[in-house]
C-alpha cells in the first residue's frame, strides 16, 4: 500500500533520514519505534508532505506521492496524527472533526465515527481544549478519519496518556483498521503498545531502520536495548 524508496530528508544541511526504505501492506499495522532524535517524526512529516525530501520516492497504492503538497497527498489517501495531537482548543469537538472532512461532506460526521468515539459524541458540543489527553488523541484520530484515508500515520500517539487509556488507543486503532481496512504506520517508543497493536516493528536509528521483526519474532530484550539511552 506505501512504499518509500531511498528516502532523505534534511533539516538545513543536517541529514536527518538517509536512504529510507520501507513497505507496508494492506491493512497492516507497522509500529516504527526508537529513541528521542533519531527520526520517527521527521519521517511521518516526509511522508505526509510537511517536511520536502531531498531525494527518494513515496508511493501510495503504485502512484507516486513525490513532490505533491500536503492537502494533495491527504486527498490521494493520506492521513496524519501530529505529535501532541494538535487539535484546536477554543472550537469544540464537532468543529475540530469537521476541519477534517472534505467539502463534499458538508459537515456530516461519518456514523462509524462516533460509533469508534462514543465520548466525542457525549461531547461534540464541548471545547477540544476541555478535553483530556487521551480525549484529546480520539479527536485527533477522529478528524484524520473523516479524510476517509487508506493509510493513517501517527506520530507518538501514547505519548501524555495515562496507562488505562493507552490500551483504549491500542483497541481503537485495531478496530479502526478492521473497520476501515486501511494501512496504520505508527511510531512510537511504549514497546508494550507496540507489541500490543503491531504486525510488524521497525527501529529507526539515525535515520535508518536498522532493527526489522513481524511480531510474532520480536525479542522484547533486544529491541528494549535499541531504545534505552
Amino acid at each position: 500500500m506505501l512504499q518509500v524508496s531511498n528516502l532523505q530528508v534534511s533539516y538545513g544541511q543536517s541529514q536527518v533520514i538517509e536512504d529510507l526504505s520501507l513497505v507496508t501492506g494492506k491493512g497492516e499495522i507497522v509500529a516504527v519505534m526508537g529513541r528521542n532524535g533519531m527520526g520517527k517524526t521527521t519521517l511521518l512529516k516526509a511522508l505526509i508532505g510537511i517536511l520536502p525530501a531531498r531525494n527518494g520516492r513515496i508511493e501510495l497504492d503504485g502512484k507516486s506521492l513525490t513532490g505533491l503538497e500536503s492537502y494533495q497527498r491527504v486527498a490521494a489517501g493520506i492521513a496524519y496524527v501530529p505529535q501532541g495531537r494538535m487539535i484546536f482548543p477554543a472550537l469544540t469537538v464537532l468543529e475540530n472533526i469537521q476541519t477534517g472532512m472534505p467539502r463534499a461532506a458538508e459537515g456530516r460526521v461519518p456514523e462509524d465515527i462516533y460509533a469508534l468515539f462514543p465520548v466525542l459524541f457525549e461531547m461534540r458540543a464541548r471545547k477540544g481544549g476541555n478535553l483530556s489527553g487521551g480525549q484529546q488523541q480520539q479527536l485527533a484520530i477522529a478528524r484524520a478519519l473523516v479524510s476517509n484515508p487508506r493509510v493513517l500515520l501517527l506520530d507518538e500517539p501514547t505519548e501524555g496518556i495515562q496507562p488505562s487509556i493507552i490500551k483504549d488507543i491500542g483497541r481503537i486503532l485495531k478496530e479502526i483498521r478492521k473497520l476501515r481496512d486501511l494501512t496504520i504506520v505508527v511510531s512510537e517508543q511504549v514497546l508494550s503498545f507496540a507489541l500490543d497493536v503491531a504486525d510488524r516493528i521497525l527501529v529507526i536509528e539515525k535515520g535508518r531502520i536498522v532493527h526489522e521483526d513481524p511480531r510474532a519474532r520480536v525479542d522484547a530484550v533486544k529491541l528494549s536495548q535499541y531504545l534505552s539511552v
